[in-house]
């Protein structure tokens, strides 16, 4: 909603220049961390002030957590942020593309990308894991938790990734800073009993949905932050892929269907010369 509100706003948002989307995109991404409500109350407006390289992370803190925002935990978030960026031609970075070989305005780019993000295979991913490790943690261990997946048939969230055999290397960052937040212990070890238990059945490794789902955990955010912080953070790549998409030939991003079902019905004759 907020995205086609700042589109509904923007008047030169068919500028399609290098200088016209960049304008665009940097009012874009702080408007969609202002759209989002503030967990900590209006007290928590003087943590978006400062200039400095985290300011982001600092003003979507509040809109995250109600606690406090330590520096370590920043420093997670911030580092999250340039991490989930951009990564190769995920489903929702060809779904940008695609919108932009189109000339699509950025703001529908940055729609066509969030519409995709949303499904459970791609950013709303971190919500289930989320979930999973709020279950351990209460439980106080993972084999039942992940026996229940195993028996219904479902994945295990927050582990395997189709471009990586070992460990997601955005994950490896993100849990080494997390050894540092406040708080986080119950959640990291949560993690590590997930891994190491499903590890028994099938060699998956944790992803970076798993290290945002420790983060969440931990600060007391709810299952969809890391949903969040993933939007806020992909945006900025999407533009990035828009800004090089809108040099290409357009829409060079056509595939051609080949139908293999039943044979039509074929035209009833009717009386020579009738209307067609």
């Amino acid at each position: 909603m907020a995205v086609v509100a700042a589109a509904a706003a923007d008047p030169l948002r068919f500028d399609l220049s290098p200088r016209g989307v960049l304008s665009s995109a940097r009012g874009l991404v702080p408007t969609l961390v202002g759209a989002l409500p503030l967990r900590a109350g209006p007290s928590a407006r003087g943590a978006e002030d400062g200039g400095t390289a985290g300011s982001l992370a600092r003003r979507l803190w509040p809109r995250l957590s109600a606690a406090p925002a330590d520096a370590p935990s920043l420093a997670v978030l911030d580092t999250a942020l340039g991490l989930l960026a951009d990564h190769d031609l995920a489903a929702s970075t060809l779904a940008a593309r695609v919108a932009a070989s189109a000339h699509a305005h950025p703001y529908a780019v940055v729609s066509a990308g969030l519409g995709v993000l949303e499904g459970p295979l791609h950013g709303a991913a971190s919500g289930l894991a989320h979930r999973m490790l709020t279950e351990v943690v209460d439980l106080g261990s993972a084999a039942p938790v992940v026996a229940d997946h195993l028996r219904a048939g479902r994945r295990v969230p927050g582990l395997g990734h189709r471009l990586y055999t070992g460990e997601d290397p955005r994950a490896e960052v993100l849990f080494e800073l997390l050894a540092e937040v406040p708080g986080a212990a119950p959640a990291l070890e949560a993690a590590r009993d997930v891994v190491a238990t499903t590890a028994r059945h099938t060699p998956l490794h944790a992803n970076v949905d798993l290290a945002l789902a420790v983060l969440s955990v931990a600060r007391g955010m709810p299952a969809d932050a890391g949903e969040a912080v993933f939007a806020v953070a992909r945006t900025a790549g999407w533009i990035a892929h828009a800004l090089e998409e809108y040099a290409e030939r357009p829409l060079r991003m056509r595939p051609s269907g080949r139908y293999e079902g039943p044979r039509p019905p074929q035209p009833f004759p009717g009386p020579a010369g009738s209307a067609k």
